[in-house]
């Protein structure tokens, strides 16, 4: 069954798929009849659940459930990253590659290469308090609390620390 995004809980668990660029906005007015499909029919076990799907940042997927409602299975979710796959092919484009990094410079989402994080960091690119989206998050309320978070307070804060220490 479908629930507005901003209707579910801040326990929801959530899904993000980071799009290799914007979606448009022909893009994204094509796509909301399919997210709105897709979490109207999604069942686990034949049971109905609570879902939602939402573009957000306009480079963002997120899937969000209610599992006060119901549990994913192991098949619901396959079946929900065949319709992320599918949306893929539709658009022509990635939301399962996970190499890049995204940060929010000024009302920008920028991307960054993940082998390159170290690099922006040293060179100042990447400052602490630079936005960034951790996709690792699991929950609505994080959702809407930490992401974006600043750089520091995830776990690239190793980075700056490694770039704070002087080189022998």
């Amino acid at each position: 069954m479908y629930v507005p995004f901003n209707q579910l809980p801040a326990s929801a668990r959530v899904w993000i798929y980071q799009a290799n660029r914007p979606f448009t906005a022909a893009e994204i007015a094509a796509v909301q009849p399919a997210l709105q499909q897709f979490a109207q029919e999604w069942t686990s076990h034949g049971r109905t659940l609570a879902a939602s799907a939402e573009i957000l940042h306009g480079q963002f997927l997120v899937i969000g459930l209610d599992e006060a409602v119901a549990d994913a299975s192991g098949c619901s979710i396959d079946a929900s990253v065949r319709f992320v796959r599918g949306l893929e092919e539709g658009l022509d484009i990635q939301l399962l590659d996970k190499a890049q990094l995204a940060f929010l410079l000024g009302d920008q989402v920028q991307l960054l290469d993940r082998l390159s994080v170290r690099k922006a960091v040293a060179e100042g690119q990447v400052q602490p308090t630079t936005p960034y989206f951790d996709n690792t998050i699991s929950t609505v309320g994080e959702l809407q609390q930490k992401w974006p978070a600043p750089a520091h307070t995830t776990w690239l804060a190793r980075y700056f620390a490694a770039a704070a220490t002087p080189l022998a």
